[in-house]
């Protein structure tokens, strides 16, 4: 009794769960089966300790969200139900670059969460574990990204605007890439290949498109839209000015 009081009354004084099992030696579910068996005598509700920006009003790092808004917008998604709830972003493996900076950019907007990966067919999924993601990010609601709106919230565009390339490096990170083209033309006569960079950005949503596009707009890389078939789902950026200028903020996938 003497090991259960003197755990209970640390963990009232706020020390962690697991700090407690540490000192005491005693298994981390035993320590936290008393703690909730002392909120229950009490008349106490159990509130999960949250950092969500959101809620707190806490200082967060904008730059990061800015471009995990990004990847949000690609390759993310938020499952909200009573006992799951979670960000996650998949990555392609090829590049694991890609998968720590995803990572990084969710425990600089909220580190209170635990993160964790999970392995999938040729890519891996990157998790954030709280029920606070919405918050962060609005625009989750059911059914997929492309079939219903998408529009950011004024605190939203305000961060998009003070960290545009953040933005774009997300958006390209996720549905994007740089690649070399080529074509031919008649030189002295003769035909001889020539190669080009290019940005490439496809997305079935119009809004999610529409997003990427005002913001190359306002760092003033110029795009054109290349239809496949009679869908416009792709946005070229081929320009040579606007190619460098997208090389010096963005780059290749790593």
């Amino acid at each position: 009794m003497e090991t259960r009081n003197r755990a209970v009354a640390l963990m009232r004084d706020g020390v962690p769960n697991r700090i407690v099992a540490e000192s005491l030696g005693i298994p981390r579910g035993t320590v936290g089966w008393w703690m909730s068996e002392d909120r229950r005598r009490r008349g106490e509700s159990f509130v999960r300790p949250t950092d969500c920006p959101r809620c707190t009003g806490r200082a967060y790092d904008h730059q990061a969200y800015s471009y995990l808004l990004g990847l949000y917008l690609g390759d993310g998604h938020i499952i909200a139900k009573p006992k799951q709830n979670h960000l996650s972003i998949y990555c392609g493996d090829v590049w694991p670059g890609l998968i720590d900076a995803a990572e990084e950019a969710m425990q600089k907007v909220m580190a209170l969460p635990s993160t964790g990966r999970r392995q999938k067919k040729g890519c891996t999924e990157v998790k954030s574990y709280s029920a606070h993601w919405p918050c962060m990010f609005p625009q989750h609601g059911p059914g997929k990204k492309h079939e219903r709106r998408i529009a950011l919230e004024d605190w939203q565009q305000s961060i998009v605007d003070a960290h545009p390339w953040s933005f774009l490096r997300g958006l390209i990170h996720s549905d994007g890439c740089r690649v070399t083209n080529w074509t031919t033309r008649m030189v002295n006569g003769a035909r001889k290949r020539y190669e080009y960079p290019r940005y490439l950005f496809t997305n079935k949503s119009d809004d999610i498109r529409q997003l990427y596009c005002d913001t190359l707009t306002k760092v003033g890389v110029e795009w054109t839209t290349l239809a496949r078939g009679s869908d416009p789902f792709n946005i070229s950026v081929a320009r040579k000015a606007s190619v460098a200028l997208m090389d010096a903020h963005i780059g290749p996938k790593y």
